[in-house]
């Protein structure tokens, strides 16, 4: 393409546009819209035939800063998107810290702890099932993991379950929650 001083042309590969100043053999100097003069190859630049094209002059003043300030206006938010589902059923929460469930814990050794957290999960799981409560929350803690991985093994004893760590923002690390699938019949 043959340029000529003070043609109007626009860089290939970038968002500038200018007019040229100076032609050094393939070197081409133009001067942007932005007010620096840079160096181009013939080959990195087009014309423009028309110089209202150039991306300065596509907006005038008044829509430039209409459209900037229909953006700096706050704009109601929509509150996140809840399925009806989860609206209408709050999941049951288990808190299975033992000073939740005995009195005093003392003179109680380890084993017999931990089954008794784990017979209390039993229980309130059969009557979620049996109530059709879809979640449950079960409270645990986060400790050594023991407890968390016998839960685990219990929940894959059953079918129709789906379980995994609940809401990090609401219980930490400590909690998982488990998702009952209900049958459509009965």
């Amino acid at each position: 393409m043959k340029f000529e001083i003070n043609d109007t042309v626009s860089v290939l590969d970038d968002d500038l546009s200018g007019t040229i100043t100076n032609i050094e053999g393939s070197e081409i100097t133009v001067a942007t819209t932005n007010g620096f003069d840079l160096k181009f190859e013939s080959n990195e630049l087009v014309k423009i035939k028309d110089p209202r094209m150039m991306s300065r002059s596509l907006f005038s003043s008044k829509s430039l800063e209409s459209v900037l300030s229909e953006k700096e206006t706050k704009k109601r938010q929509n509150p996140p998107k809840v399925s009806s589902k989860e609206r209408t059923q709050p999941a049951m929460e288990v808190d299975l810290h033992i000073n939740q469930l005995v009195k005093n814990s003392r003179r109680m050794q380890n084993h017999e702890m931990l089954d008794l957290q784990l017979e209390t999960a039993k229980r309130r799981l059969e009557f979620a099932i049996q109530n059709r409560i879809q979640r449950i929350v079960f409270i645990h803690g986060v400790g050594e993991g023991v407890l968390k991985l016998e839960l685990e093994y219990l929940f894959k004893r059953y079918e129709g379950l789906k379980f995994y760590d609940a809401n990090y923002q609401k219980y930490g690390q400590g909690a998982t929650e488990v998702y009952i699938f209900q049958s459509k019949t009965s």
